[in-house]
């Protein structure tokens, strides 16, 4: 994400590398580059211009300390401002209701239906929450069948009417349904709109007044230019909205009009979403964002998909069959598993320091463990279960089974033997620790 914006400021800072203090010349300098930068990625030019203002009255105002290069100093200052830049902290969603209602809205194509069912899927797996889903685009029938699709992928019920009612009226009958039916998130689906069409306009604004909504989220997709500022403004003035959602942010997107808006209309970005998989929303972190810009990683969202997806069961069982010699190929199976619960292999990677421009330039195939998982389920249990019996005629049946070469399936092996001496080793370690700090 923001991919092309990572890229030239990356370049702009460089022009400060190598310099011995920070000086009005070689500021203004980089300034331009970076003011240019930001521009090229679509950022509002009052707000690019700002920025850089606000970057050099920093700079000029800071002293140097022997230990720290004016480069770092600068991507430092850089990295706080673009963070402010994006709100500074993450902001939650209000659900102290005992039913919360949340009302979508957006331009059409803007990814709305689709982050409707990943928001509920969050909030009923993270959250425990029970949302309803409430299709009221009475304007697109496709739109109440992909929710309904999308609502049965998640195991969410889904609220819908065809017999003539207007949007409120549906929105009125959902809510009143949800309290029925013990519901405590609403969560509302309405019809994609131009700001331009006054009709269209009051007819959300007619929503918003008569179900009193605890939230009011737009939708945005990233990928739109500076349009979207304007139309992110009007939307405001009209439901003066509680929070913004980025969406497709997977693409190869110069995203900076998604980041004026927030400066704009001085809302929160509340979530980002990716990709069509339910799994792919996140919570909207600032600072991480600005890491993440800068080439920095982000290592915490990666740590924290790690730990939802963390079975205590799971790790116990794995522990034990590690320190006794026991990792097989089932074992190894739950594993990848595991890591394709996380999200999108591309952005997993891109998350590690210093990987994110390698990614790029790199083909990561989301289906990366397809191959593995195909030699793998080709193999009978007992071999799965008992990898050292795999002789030549086994492999050669193997490679055949799931459509793959016999050199493929011994560099499977190999590597299947390499991470099982390096789990062994991590856990001897480990132990060996353990028993140090004891003494």
């Amino acid at each position: 994400m923001f991919e092309n914006l990572t890229d030239k400021l990356e370049r702009s800072l460089k022009l400060l590398k190598g310099e011995g203090k920070i000086t009005e010349i070689n500021v203004a300098e980089t300034l331009k580059d970076i003011r240019k930068s930001l521009l090229d990625a679509d950022v509002n030019y009052k707000i690019a211009k700002s920025f850089t203002n606000t970057v050099k009255e920093k700079a000029l105002g800071q002293n140097v300390l022997g230990s720290i290069k004016p480069g770092e100093l600068m991507v430092k200052i850089v990295h706080d401002e673009l963070s402010n830049l994006m709100g500074s902290n993450a902001s939650e969603l209000n659900l102290s209701n005992k039913l919360s209602i949340i009302l979508i809205s957006g331009l059409q194509g803007s990814g709305k239906t689709t982050f409707c069912s990943k928001l509920a899927k969050m909030l009923k797996d993270k959250k425990n929450k029970n949302p309803l889903l409430v299709a009221d685009d009475i304007y697109r029938p496709a739109a109440i069948d992909q929710l309904k699709i999308l609502g049965k992928q998640i195991d969410v019920t889904v609220y819908s009417e065809l017999n003539n009612k207007s949007s409120i009226q549906i929105a009125q009958s959902a809510i009143k349904q949800a309290k029925q039916d013990k519901n405590d998130v609403v969560i509302i689906d309405t019809a994609g709109r131009l700001a331009v069409d006054q009709r269209m306009m009051e007819e959300i604004a007619s929503i918003k007044k008569a179900i009193n909504p605890d939230e009011i989220l737009f939708v945005v997709d990233s990928m739109t230019g500076q349009d979207a500022v304007n139309t992110a403004k009007e939307f405001n003035n009209r439901l003066d909205f509680s929070g913004i959602v980025l969406t497709k942010l997977d693409g190869d997107t110069r995203g900076g009009a998604a980041l004026s808006i927030r400066a704009v209309v001085n809302k929160p970005i509340k979530f980002v979403s990716r990709g069509e998989k339910m799994e792919s929303i996140d919570i909207f972190h600032p600072k991480r964002m600005a890491d993440r810009i800068l080439g920095m990683g982000d290592i915490v969202s990666l740590v924290e998909k790690a730990q939802e997806q963390y079975n205590e069961g799971l790790a116990r069982r794995l522990k034990k069959r590690i320190a006794k010699n026991q990792f097989d190929f089932d074992d190894f199976l739950i594993q990848i598993q595991q890591i394709k619960k996380m999200g999108n292999l591309r952005d997993l990677i891109s998350m590690l320091p210093g990987m994110g421009k390698m990614v790029k330039e790199i083909d990561v195939d989301d289906n990366a463990f397809k191959k593995i998982e195909e030699i793998i389920y080709s193999m009978t249990p007992t071999e799965r279960a008992n990898p050292s019996i795999l002789n030549s005629s086994r492999k050669s049946r193997i490679a055949k089974g799931s459509g793959k070469k016999i050199s493929e399936v011994n560099q499977l092996l190999k590597q299947f033997e390499q991470i099982r001496k390096m789990m062994k080793t991590m856990t001897i370690q480990k132990s060996l620790n353990k028993t140090f700090r004891r003494k």
